[in-house]
């Protein structure tokens, strides 16, 4: 297992627990930080333990503030000034860098990496916004499958009031969003914020729930997941997440695909087994 100085991490009955650990910068990502999600979701594909992955911030004032603008602005190189003589080649190729090389060409985006889709994770990742969730927290939740909020997160893009175009940050959202909300919450800036209400009202959010219920009922719907077979649970994102970036016409062309791999006999006898008893699920009524 990855150690983490910028995460903290849990698991229990096949659901892990990230928590973006960096308090006193509301859990802003860091060049560290960047580093370890990459790490951490790449182990995860791997580690068959977990079937679901809970994703929230530290303490209760914010999911994330996006990058760490004192150490990844802090000068010209985009390389953090504090780890710069401890930082071998390797580590210096995958820095946070900003912006162009010597050339337009070549590009690097500092959130590269940090979102579980972009490092080929295919188990469920519930978002858990506890707070403040703005500009570079949008690579992480635009690469959650379903977000919980509690009542007092709010979600907001400042790029534009501190002088930077805001580009890959609502690309990520624009699946989630619809268009016109998403540009008033990108062009008002830091001017204003949404409310997990109004988030819930157009569908970024799926449940709003008081603070203190915020873990449980993120590890209720967790838990539902993990109890389902591994490989369907992980065919039917693929099939989802397909639907969401291709044309509808794609989508339905490899529908065939994500059923052949996704069946398992061995999980659809069970259910069948589970059908012809009369086992019936205990639901809930959202």
């Amino acid at each position: 297992m990855p150690e983490f100085e910028t995460l903290g991490y849990e698991e229990t009955d096949g659901v892990a627990w990230v928590t973006l650990n960096r308090p006193e910068v509301h859990n802003a990502f860091n060049y560290a930080m960047q580093r370890e999600l990459r790490n951490l979701w790449r182990w995860l594909r791997r580690h068959d333990p977990v079937r679901v992955i809970v994703l929230s911030g530290a303490g209760d004032k914010a999911f994330c503030t996006g990058i760490d603008r004192a150490e990844v602005l802090g000068d010209d190189s985009g390389i953090p000034p504090a780890d710069e003589s401890a930082l071998g080649p390797e580590a210096v190729a995958d820095a946070v860098h900003v912006g162009a090389g010597t050339t337009p060409f070549m590009f690097d985006d500092p959130g590269d990496y940090v979102g579980p889709k972009s490092n080929d994770l295919w188990k469920p990742v519930i978002g858990a916004v506890n707070g403040m969730a703005c500009g570079g927290a949008f690579y992480l939740l635009g690469e959650v499958d379903f977000i919980i909020a509690a009542e007092h997160a709010t979600f907001f893009d400042p790029h534009l009031t501190f002088g930077m175009a805001a580009s890959f940050e609502p690309l990520q959202m624009l699946g989630k969003l619809p268009f016109g909300e998403l540009a008033r919450l990108t062009l008002l800036g830091g001017a204003e914020r949404m409310s997990a209400a109004r988030a819930h009202e157009i569908g970024l959010v799926t449940e709003v729930v008081p603070s203190s219920e915020l873990r449980e009922r993120a590890g209720w719907a967790a838990g539902v997941i993990a109890e389902s077979h591994p490989v369907a649970v992980q065919a039917t994102l693929r099939a989802l997440w397909a639907g969401r970036e291709l044309s509808r016409g794609q989508a339905l062309g490899l529908g065939w695909a994500f059923v052949g791999l996704g069946n398992s006999p061995e999980a659809l006898a069970e259910g069948q087994r589970k059908f012809s008893a009369g086992k019936r699920v205990e639901w809930r009524l959202r």
